[in-house]
């Protein structure tokens, strides 16, 4: 089978951490047997035309100095800075749609399979791509842009719709944003999660070490992942904990977090890290003794789609706490594998971390579980067998 991945951004480098569990996804894939390419944008002119074994098609949209819509940081958060980059998407949508429409008509064009992640504004490459070589539409949805359209865009309405409609298979990355679409559109839709790459690094964590209880948070520093409420909570703890939290990432809310913790007086106990290495992020994991998630519903409406993040941890033994918010009660089974507590509720949050700091053996106990659940729920031969498995439908339905 000949898949053609359509997504906005697919790393430039080795180096580069863009959607690592999709690269992942793609090599499970060629593995399987299937043929896998991928349709993104270019940056700054250009880009890698390989990555990992994978053929990269990169569409030029704008200026080389100009076309940075994409990669280093999100297109919404991008688009609220300048009239340029508001004026660019235009220009990617014209660009994109040209592309997908040489790619499926060139002479290795014919794809069984058109699979697009984040369908606004995709689906037209998808639609375009299914017109020039006939494959099946598959689309990928994240919650974010149904959210969207709930909130600040209801002019994106119509589009999401048609975009449900003209699909040959819908999958949700979680039952929540499953739910986001019924309340949307009656089409039958698909759970598959997307999990890790890291695999099992075996070992045990999850429980304090003696210079302390170190506590982790990995992900992008925007208003949604509720890190303010996290830096509360470490202020809350008892100082005979030795609390320290571990930020890894970066974002916008970077510049307030800062001087958030040296007003909690916290000091040298929060460490805002910024990115990392694979290597650095690993040992992070490996050496904390609890995990967080703090999303939040932010005030554009958006939240936690699914939480990889969790799932990275798990795989370390690490015990988790998450908000009982999206996609992280798929993650999540509170008291089973992990503690979910309510969004934006730093006392709550407090209140989950020392339980886990004065009870070693639950920590240890929920560290397992979670690391079990990762193995049966979330392995990659399970996800890869459930995209197969609907390619495969969606083939059948149009009697290819």
């Amino acid at each position: 089978m000949r898949i053609l991945h359509v997504v906005t951004a697919f790393p430039r480098s080795a180096d580069d951490v863009i959607a690592p569990w999709l690269v992942e996804l793609l090599k499970h894939l060629q593995g399987a047997g299937h043929e896998v390419e991928v349709l993104t944008s270019a940056y700054k002119g250009g880009g890698n035309r390989e990555f990992a074994g994978i053929p990269v098609h990169r569409f030029r949209y704008f200026p080389a100095r100009w076309e940075d819509l994409t990669h280093d940081e999100a297109a919404p958060d991008r688009m609220r800075r300048s009239w340029r980059y508001r004026v660019a998407p235009l220009f990617y949508v014209l660009g994109g749609c040209a592309a997908a429409w040489r790619l499926c008509r060139g002479p290795r064009g014919r794809f069984d399979v058109v699979h697009v992640h984040w369908p606004v504004p995709h689906a037209l490459f998808g639609w375009v791509a299914r017109r020039a070589c006939g494959a099946r539409l598959v689309t990928t949805w994240y919650g974010v842009e149904l959210r969207w359209v709930k909130t600040s865009l209801p002019w994106l309405r119509r589009f999401v719709l048609w975009a449900l409609a003209t699909s040959d298979a819908v999958v949700a990355i979680s039952s929540y944003t499953a739910r986001e679409i019924a309340e949307l559109s009656p089409v039958p839709v698909r759970v598959i999660p997307y999990t890790v790459g890291f695999g099992d690094p075996g070992g045990a964590a999850g429980v304090a070490e003696p210079d302390g209880f170190v506590i982790l948070f990995v992900g992008r520093l925007v208003e949604r992942k509720g890190v303010r409420y996290l830096i509360d909570a470490v202020a809350r703890l008892p100082l005979e904990r030795r609390a320290k939290l571990v930020v890894i990432g970066d974002g916008p809310e970077r510049e307030v977090l800062a001087p958030q913790a040296q007003r909690a007086g916290l000091g040298a106990r929060v460490e805002l890290r910024g990115r990392v290495s694979h290597a650095e992020l690993r040992q992070a994991y490996a050496s904390a003794s609890a995990f967080v998630l703090p999303s939040i519903v932010d005030s554009r409406g958006d939240t936690e789609g699914l939480g990889v993040v969790l799932l990275e941890a798990m795989t370390y033994g690490v015990p988790v706490v998450g908000s009982n918010v999206g996609g992280i009660t798929d993650i999540v089974r509170d008291g089973e594998t992990g503690l979910l507590v309510p969004p934006g509720d730093p006392a709550a949050l407090a209140a989950a971390l020392e339980r886990l700091a004065a009870d070693p053996a639950l920590a240890r106990r929920l560290g397992e579980a979670g690391r079990r659940r990762v193995r049966e729920q979330f392995s990659w031969p399970a996800i890869t067998a459930q995209w197969q498995e609907c390619y495969a439908t969606a083939l059948a339905r149009a009697g290819k």
